[in-house]
């Protein structure tokens, strides 16, 4: 928050922090662009259009995450989570439910705009960040650029060698992606649970790589010394972190504001969007007090629409929109191509002299990199479990190369928009992660953890997922710059243009993508 802090005093930001008492609606309010969501694809847009002299309203359903709670701390970490960890749940959903089957995990807290959310559907949910930098706050920061094999395979149509040469450089470099130093990494109690995890998987005859991140491991080296503040040392991560990460609000939104052409309104989610006679774009916005009540509903007005709210956010918002006749001539192919990008957690139980460690960095810093097996691809990210005592756990995120696809339909009995994902769609990556981790297991002489998810017996977490993609693919949904089809001035920069798969951390190829597409919008199109 330092940077927006600091931007502010210098009269450089304008962030529309609004009294929450309810008044009457007012008259239509105007800008010539209007950002949905302050996730990646909506910072990027923000950020070259405040450059560009284009006065920019960004519209962000959560909060302005700048104001400490009664511990000083803006942010709550995962031991003692409370009302600031969730977005208006009492309890929270965090996606280790049990240890030794105990319900020890979660916790009780009051209804607040919290800054995760967990999305549930019938047969998936999904986590997404809630505030000033979407997902960026509350993610683990892996900034991982995709194989360019793999990019190419997804993105048939887009130039590789542009975006691995100019894109996703430009990306990395605004994000702030930096790496850990591997001779402290090798020396560090905090990463003994990676190096353990490392073990196992050269036992196995497998590779591990290290992952670039957007936390500052200078920082974190300071954090372990004990001279600087512990954030990532001190169990911050799904529910943000007070320290050390390069989230959002540091880098490209930071910079938006400091454009002086850029505004951001928080708590305000889209409801609907319209467009009318004379070519502008109609939205309709609630705007919520902390309890979750609507307090106003407010009309803007634009002629170029930006959607950054996430694969969840953007597609339901399209959906809705076509099949309740608001944008009907929008593609057919709105909805479709979802995936949670393979995603499934598993645990393993390590020998007796197999440590992990009681201290244990939240930012992962490697993964088992298998993906080269053509008859099994998967990423495995070795995932923290910052508990505080030893466990003989280790803990992996797996990214599978799972086809499954699912669409989003507009339910009008309920007025929702629902996603048609399935366990047998699941049961897909389970079997890929379990064909890695059978091997693992098999060379090391360990088995699998069947404590941590809840379900007695559970070993691997596939109802969840912490990377939604697609629902508005790009080259279909849209052109292939994210313009969307049967309307101009209309553009997605989200994770929903990615066909839900990238096989990596996506963060960085959201980016990297919403770099491209502003770059052609603003040269052609304004």
């Amino acid at each position: 928050m330092v940077a927006l802090q600091t931007a502010a005093a210098a009269g450089l930001t304008r962030i529309g922090l609004q009294s929450a008492q309810a008044v009457e609606p007012a008259a239509v309010e105007t800008a010539p662009a209007i950002v949905v969501g302050s996730g990646y694809g909506g910072a990027v847009a923000a950020l070259r259009l405040g450059q560009a002299g284009i006065t920019t309203l960004v519209l962000e359903m959560g909060r302005l995450w700048n104001t400490p709670g009664s511990d000083g701390k803006i942010f709550c970490n995962t031991a003692n989570p409370d009302q600031r960890s969730m977005w208006f749940k009492t309890r929270t959903e965090a996606p280790l439910a049990t240890f030794l089957w105990l319900d020890v995990v979660n916790k009780d807290i009051g209804l607040y705009p919290g800054v995760l959310d967990r999305v549930h559907y019938d047969a998936m949910s999904v986590y997404v960040g809630r505030g000033v930098g979407g997902g960026s706050l509350v993610n683990g920061g892996m900034a991982v650029t995709p194989r360019q094999s793999y990019f190419t395979e997804q993105f048939p149509t887009v130039d590789a060698t542009a975006m691995y040469n100019t894109y996703f450089p430009r990306a990395r470099t605004m994000l702030g992606v930096n790496t850990v130093d591997p001779t402290w990494f090798e020396s560090t109690e905090w990463y003994q649970f990676t190096r353990t995890s490392r073990k196992a998987a050269t036992n196995t005859g497998l590779t591990t790589t290290f992952v670039p991140n957007v936390y500052d491991f200078g920082y974190m080296q300071q954090e372990a010394a004990g001279t600087a503040t512990k954030s990532a040392l001190a169990q911050e991560v799904i529910y943000g972190n007070n320290y050390g990460k390069k989230s959002l609000d540091k880098t490209y939104l930071a910079s938006a504001l400091g454009t002086g052409k850029v505004t951001i309104h928080t708590l305000e989610k889209v409801r609907a969007v319209t467009r009318a006679s004379d070519g502008s774009y109609q939205l309709t916005v609630d705007r919520i007090d902390n309890t979750g009540a609507v307090v106003e509903t407010k009309q803007y007005s634009c002629t170029y629409l930006f959607l950054g709210g996430g694969s969840l956010g953007t597609t339901e918002l399209l959906v809705r929109a076509r099949d309740t006749g608001t944008l009907p001539a929008l593609d057919a192919t709105v909805g479709a191509g979802w995936g949670p990008n393979g995603n499934t957690m598993v645990g393993r139980a390590n020998h007796i002299w197999d440590t992990t460690g009681a201290n244990q960095a939240t930012m992962p810093v490697m993964g088992i990199d298998d993906w080269s097996n053509t008859d099994n691809p998967v990423f495995a990210e070795i995932a923290p479990l910052p508990i505080g005592f030893e466990t003989w756990v280790s803990l992996y995120l797996a990214i599978t190369k799972n086809p499954q696809r699912a669409s989003f339909t507009y339910d009008s009995a309920s007025g929702t928009v629902k996603l048609g994902w399935t366990a047998a769609q699941s049961a897909v990556s389970v079997a890929m992660a379990k064909k890695l981790f059978d091997r693992i297991n098999s060379a090391n002489a360990t088995i699998y953890r069947s404590d941590l998810f809840g379900t007695p017996s559970k070993v691997f977490a596939d109802d969840f997922c912490y990377h939604p993609l697609g629902g508005c693919v790009l080259g279909k949904a849209t052109d292939n710059y994210g313009r969307v089809k049967g309307y101009s001035k209309l553009y997605i920069t989200d994770g929903s243009l990615v066909p839900g798969n990238i096989g990596v951390n996506p963060f960085v190829t959201i980016t990297a993508l919403a770099e491209r597409t502003m770059e052609r919008v603003l040269a052609e199109d304004t």
